[in-house]
């Protein structure tokens, strides 16, 4: 799965799908996994596949739609913007599931993945506008973290 990840995403980054970048591509996309093996602790079990596409899609969707709300926020009057953190509480035990989350939240436009808890449990996010704390737990909790939840433990919706 590294492999394929490293492969698409060579080119993407250059801005290049020349025969050159993509040989680059598949050279690294040997060597970087085969080299690195022997640092993972575990490997990640994706258990539902389907959920994971799905969840790329959410995320996508989410992703354009915060781009448009951060910018109209930017636009309008500063005293309407309320930055804040919180800490969501986890449900989520996997290690590559946590980091997922972590991601998805620091790549939507307007949150960010500040801090992790000691004990795994709580994931502390900045808003960029925090209007009601429950609402934003509850969107990353029911959004992201069930369907990662699923992909990662194999846990029911």
């Amino acid at each position: 799965m590294l492999s394929l990840v490293l492969f698409f995403v060579w080119p993407v980054l250059n801005a290049s799908w020349s025969l050159g970048q993509l040989l680059l591509g598949t050279l690294l996309a040997v060597a970087i996994p085969w080299f690195t093996d022997a640092l993972r602790d575990e490997r990640a079990r994706l258990r539902r596949p389907a959920s994971a596409l799905r969840l790329a899609c959410v995320v996508l969707w989410d992703i354009v739609v915060s781009n448009f709300e951060v910018a109209r926020r930017i636009l309008g009057p500063e005293a309407a913007i309320r930055p804040g953190f919180v800490w969501v509480p986890l449900s989520i035990i996997d290690p590559h599931g946590i980091v997922t989350l972590a991601g998805i939240i620091t790549m939507t436009p307007g949150t960010l993945s500040a801090e992790l808890s000691r004990d795994r449990r709580h994931l502390l996010v900045h808003a960029f506008n925090l209007d009601d704390e429950a609402a934003l737990i509850a969107t990353i909790k029911t959004r992201y973290e069930a369907p990662l939840r699923q992909i990662f433990e194999g846990a029911d919706a």
